[in-house]
């Protein structure tokens, strides 16, 4: 193992943190030491890094992110500076896509308003709560069928109508419809669950267009980026009833949320939580060090980038 140290950015959860603490590597924080002794440094998924920043520690190794997403890492970049990404798929795929099943459910069913009716004492009081929409039989369309994408249209295909999604190129091996574009998939879905990685290709990837195609009975769900959806666009569309209702783990420009989502009555809204689970976050935190532990000793990582 190498003497290098690692530098812990700001905002690694507190699991992640404690591993670091007992991982026997010499961590530091962002205004401890010098950076010129920093050989890996930890990230979380999404944070974006400067290439500035990353060209400002000259013994470099490894960034390690935390997440299976890394759209806020300049990988070319990195790679040109002989810096080694790495990421952890896998261990998150089934927690996040248990989040987005759970977001497609209680979107349908406006169960955080039926919770807030009957907390409210209405029911108590002879109040009904509002109908709200049949989950079973519905049309759902996946936006990107990677790992993730995979393990969400595998949950909804027992009850769903049907399962269609967009992908950049057909994915061998599965049943399900394909469809060319993502306007083409919401217009012949009720339900669009977006599950594309984040980055620049897909950024405003669910614009206006792809909403109007989905329609005022459509409900949009977005466990991936918040970026790949056009914000204003999704809020200007509920506003005016062109999308019926909307399911968001990610939001552009997290951790604020814009006031016309957090009024909206059929939006079901939570804080980036897909991977925030005990056991994807223990698991994640130890791949991470474990990709530490290679990449300073010159190692082949666990789970590189490219």
């Amino acid at each position: 193992m190498s003497g290098d140290a690692v530098l812990a950015m700001p905002g690694l959860p507190a699991l992640m943190t404690q591993a670091l603490a007992a991982s026997g590597l010499a961590v530091r924080g962002l205004n401890e030491g010098a950076l010129e002794e920093i050989g890996a440094l930890v990230v979380s998924g999404g944070v974006k890094l400067d290439p500035a920043f990353v060209d400002s520690l000259p013994k470099l190794k490894l960034i390690a992110v935390h997440g299976v997403g890394y759209d806020g890492v300049d990988v070319a970049h990195a790679k040109a500076r002989g810096v080694a990404v790495s990421n952890t798929p896998d261990v998150l795929t089934e927690d996040v896509a248990d989040l987005g099943l759970a977001l497609v459910l209680a979107t349908l069913r406006g169960v955080p308003d039926a919770e807030r009716f009957l907390r409210a004492g209405e029911w108590a009081k002879g109040g009904r709560s509002p109908l709200t929409r049949r989950v079973t039989g519905l049309r759902y369309g996946v936006l990107g069928l990677g790992r993730i994408g995979r393990a969400i249209a595998a949950r909804l295909a027992p009850f769903a109508g049907e399962v269609a999604y967009h992908s950049r190129r057909p994915v061998p091996g599965v049943d399900y419809r394909y469809a060319p574009d993502a306007r083409t998939l919401a217009a012949s879905v009720d339900v669009l669950v977006v599950a594309t990685p984040g980055g620049p290709e897909t950024r405003g990837l669910v614009n206006a267009e792809v909403l109007e195609a989905l329609g005022p009975d459509g409900v949009l769900i977005n466990i991936a980026r918040g970026e790949v959806v056009d914000q204003p666009a999704l809020i200007a569309a509920l506003d005016a009833g062109r999308l019926y209702a909307a399911g968001l783990d990610v939001f552009d420009g997290e951790p604020v949320v814009p006031q016309a989502l957090l009024d909206h009555p059929r939006c079901v809204l939570t804080p980036h939580v897909g991977s925030a689970t005990v056991e994807a976050r223990t698991q994640m935190a130890d791949l991470v060090v474990a990709n530490l532990k290679a990449g300073l000793a010159g190692e082949p990582l666990l789970t590189p980038v490219g």
